[in-house]
């Protein structure tokens, strides 16, 4: 029995004796499944494995932190429903700025009654543009940053504590919208990010969002390159017939008029057969383009259902590198 039957199998035993099961971190409840992200497909088999055993996780395993921790409940008890349609849950699927990692790790912060150069040194040494002033993990004062200090500076006003150089916090749930958190990134450079019970669990700065915009835009904006440059080697080789014909099976009332009307597993069924590989005049190995050309396909379904961990470092590179051989095709006029 596989080691998520096993482990399901006992929590749901504990649950029926009235025991709460240990918590567990998603990516502990992904390696019992020998995975490492959410991808689409391991999405499924682990909604299929729960629903199999009437479990449901608290709060939804596919929308939590990755190193956040969730809860194991009978479905009875936590109101939900353990259908799977399509590999997707009733949960709420809203991206959650609890969901970036800067959100989850605890920040350097400063007292009020430390000196300037105390927070000078701690910014420097971190290279941070702001700190958090707490006076305990639930009671934030405000935020000290170089705009507050350079602006009191200019001024000459006095600037001895970080107290005298401080200016009001600006705080989110951790539960709240990234989309939502955008416009006070965007106005004040961060926001500090408060945990359910109240203390400040991370801050997130506008390099985070950048860096995390970058992680979820990149394949998408790499996938559509690589489709775009498959158009371009199919325009004008093929007959209207020809790509009806590669249509999947059940598709017949879908009209062609050209390979932009194809999808992407279409284009490999256009181009598997030997005879119409030909009509390409690409002196490049078939078998092996239909290869990389599946991985693609394979690569692109998780993307186009927004992986909540973006991609894996060597699908990522692969779509890099697969891309570049297309431009260079086409830099050669091969294409």
């Amino acid at each position: 029995m596989p080691q998520s039957e096993d482990k399901l199998k006992a929590i749901a035993a504990q649950l029926k004796k009235g025991v709460a099961p240990q918590r567990e971190s998603v990516r502990s409840l992904l390696l019992w499944f020998n995975a490492e992200r959410r991808g689409y497909n391991v999405v499924r088999r682990v909604r299929s494995a729960l629903k199999r055993h009437g479990l449901v996780t608290s709060p939804d395993f596919e929308y939590a932190y990755i190193d956040g921790f969730v809860s194991f409940e009978k479905v009875a008890q936590a109101g939900q429903s353990a259908d799977v349609e399509g590999g997707t849950a009733t949960a709420d699927p809203t991206y959650r700025i609890g969901r970036l990692p800067s959100a989850n790790k605890s920040p350097v912060v400063a007292k009020p009654d430390f000196t300037l150069q105390q927070a000078v040194t701690l910014m420097l040494t971190n290279d941070f543009s702001q700190l958090p002033v707490v006076t305990g993990p639930r009671e934030v004062k405000g935020v000290i940053s170089w705009k507050t200090i350079g602006s009191r500076l200019a001024l000459k006003r006095p600037c001895v504590h970080v107290r005298d150089c401080m200016e009001p916090a600006h705080v989110v749930s951790i539960d709240e919208s990234l989309l939502s958190a955008i416009a006070t990134i965007a106005s004040h450079d961060y926001v500090l990010v408060q945990a359910a019970d109240k203390t400040i669990s991370g801050i997130v700065t506008a390099s985070d969002f950048n860096d995390q915009f970058r992680i979820l835009a990149e394949p998408f904006l790499v996938v559509g390159e690589i489709e775009n440059g498959v158009r371009r080697i199919l325009h004008g080789k093929f007959t209207v017939r020809e790509l009806e014909d590669a249509k999947a099976p059940g598709e017949d009332s879908r009209s062609i008029e050209g390979p932009s009307d194809l999808t992407f597993g279409e284009y490999i069924r256009l181009v598997e057969s030997e005879k119409r590989w030909k009509k390409l005049r690409l002196e490049i190995d078939r078998v092996e383009f239909v290869s990389r050309l599946n991985r693609v396909r394979e690569i692109r379904n998780d993307v186009m259902h927004f992986d909540p961990d973006g991609l894996a470092p060597e699908d990522m590179l692969f779509l890099r590198e697969f891309a570049q051989f297309l431009k260079r095709l086409r830099d050669v006029g091969a294409v």
